[in-house]
């Protein structure tokens, strides 16, 4: 029985790990809005990049329960892969988690219209307080650019 559930979540998990994200952002046809502006200030922050939630989970608490099955018998065996499954899986989501940051910046952005936005986006190391810049986009694909 363990095995076959053991079985069952490593193919899951292979399923999960088949197709990778992309590391280009995905573009859908039509226009975009497009904002002039000067940045007024830039802060450094982490940005989340992941996409597969829960999948160092699953991989951390199947190799935790697989190991965990290795040890002792019986009751004592049932709780360590109980425990190798519990602890593994915590595991993998804290590596998962340090994996899927990247470096980025919010950027304050004054408009020629008189509004300040704020856009969050991996770090482009030329962009200066100052720049006078434009915002491509809107929502999670609005990026700022050089002139």
């Amino acid at each position: 029985m363990l095995k076959t559930l053991c079985a069952l979540l490593s193919a899951a998990a292979l399923v999960g790990c088949a197709a990778p994200p992309s590391s280009y952002p995905v573009a859908t046809m039509g226009e975009s809005d497009i904002r002039w502006g000067q940045i007024t200030h830039i802060d450094r922050v982490q940005i989340q990049t992941g996409e597969q939630f829960g999948v160092g989970a699953l991989l951390g608490g199947v190799a935790g329960g697989v190991l965990g099955h290795q040890v002792g018998k019986g009751h004592g065996r049932t709780l360590a892969t109980v425990a190798g499954t519990l602890l593994g899986g915590y595991a993998g989501t804290r590596i998962q988690d340090s994996a899927q940051t990247q470096s980025g910046q919010h950027i304050f952005v004054h408009l020629q219209s008189g509004v300040t936005v704020g856009v969050t986006q991996p770090t482009d190391s030329t962009l200066r307080v100052g720049d006078t810049v434009r915002i491509d986009g809107s929502g999670p694909t609005a990026r700022v650019l050089r002139r």
